[in-house]
């Protein structure tokens, strides 16, 4: 009879593990349709999940697309996580977990020799972080990878907050990410700033507290070579830095200045004068996880095992090169509407 009543309490306490984790899955699942469909589904199968004497279910498959809309619904709503609350974060790492848990291998289209495969190969925009946006480089991941102690990681957070606080002000627009076969990664950070952002400081006759709507545009452009770990798992790399460059800037006469070779930000080179002259200097070379990629999602992690979700955009490998921005601050876009919304002259 003990071995009767062990064996039952043992029984029922799987079952109940079995009905956390299924009401898990179908609160994803049916993210989407609500929690009402949540509530019902769960109420109709308590029975069963409860009865010890019946044979366990079979753990539904989860709802891929389902759980992939309920990241990006936080993701949309927080600013790609910038503004994300303690419950949005748990809520989308829980979400991950289960991808990561439930990954199906991807198949590579590729013929030939390629350093990196076709399903991790395109362009993909940053969607969501769990850190701040511009870590995602490799410029700031490099510099992570720096610090060898737990005190240098703080002061290295930190000082990545405080750089993120100076420039409150500007807007962080598109992040991109592009990957090509042979394993070069390009990571393109779109900004904005105000030009004149209190025209009063200015021109202090004027009574208006707001600014002009111009802008300074730019895109920092850093470059590094990805390298696979393994032959037999290329989805995780060692990155080697390469260059840091402004792109796209709409500065006239600085942008033709940022535009020449001169104005790269040559790390390699950097970092051989550093190996010759300090004993103690290592390259760094940090190293990213794709932890699932399908389709149309990647989800990446550092280091830390901070998160960075990507959406894929296209299977392109080419890299934008900002020669259609104008170096104008934005004044023709600016007079082109104030014509188009105002004064209608047209030649």
């Amino acid at each position: 009879r003990i071995s009767s009543s062990v064996a039952t309490s043992t029984c029922l306490h799987q079952s109940k593990d079995n009905y956390e984790f299924q009401r898990a899955l179908l609160e994803a699942q049916f993210a989407v349709g609500g929690t009402t469909m949540v509530e019902d589904h769960i109420e109709e199968s308590d029975q069963s999940s409860f009865d010890a004497t019946q044979e366990a279910e079979p753990v539904p498959s989860i709802d891929t697309m389902a759980i992939q809309n309920s990241i990006l619904r936080v993701a949309a709503s927080t600013d790609r996580g910038q503004y994300a609350n303690t419950s949005q974060k748990q809520s989308v790492a829980s979400l991950v977990e289960t991808l990561e848990s439930n990954k199906s291998k991807q198949t590579d289209t590729f013929t030939g020799a390629t350093t990196l495969p076709s399903y991790l190969a395109g362009t993909w925009e940053l969607t969501y972080s769990t850190n701040q946006l511009f870590r995602s480089s490799p410029f700031f991941l490099a510099g992570r990878s720096t610090c060898s102690t737990q005190a240098e990681v703080d002061q290295y957070n930190w000082f990545c907050e405080m750089h993120r606080a100076a420039l409150a002000i500007s807007t962080i627009g598109v992040v991109r990410q592009v990957i090509s076969r042979d394993g070069k990664l390009t990571n393109e950070f779109e900004v904005k700033v105000g030009a004149v952002p209190f025209v009063s400081d200015f021109l202090p006759f004027v009574k208006y507290s707001g600014g002009l709507p111009l802008t300074v545009d730019g895109a920092i452009v850093s470059t590094a070579d990805a390298t696979p770990l393994s032959m037999e798992n290329r989805d995780d790399w060692q990155l080697y830095m390469d260059t840091v460059e402004i792109k796209g800037s709409n500065i006239p006469i600085l942008r033709n200045l940022l535009d020449g070779d001169n104005a790269k930000l040559k790390s390699r080179d950097l970092s051989k004068v550093l190996e010759e002259n300090v004993d103690a200097y290592e390259v760094p070379r940090p190293v990213l996880r794709t932890t699932y990629v399908d389709s149309s999602l990647r989800i990446v992690r550092d280091m830390d095992d901070n998160i960075f979700i990507y959406s894929r955009v296209s299977d392109s490998e080419e890299v934008r090169d900002y020669s259609d921005v104008m170096a104008d601050l934005g004044v023709a876009s600016l007079l082109e509407g104030f014509n188009d919304a105002v004064s209608k002259i047209y030649l």
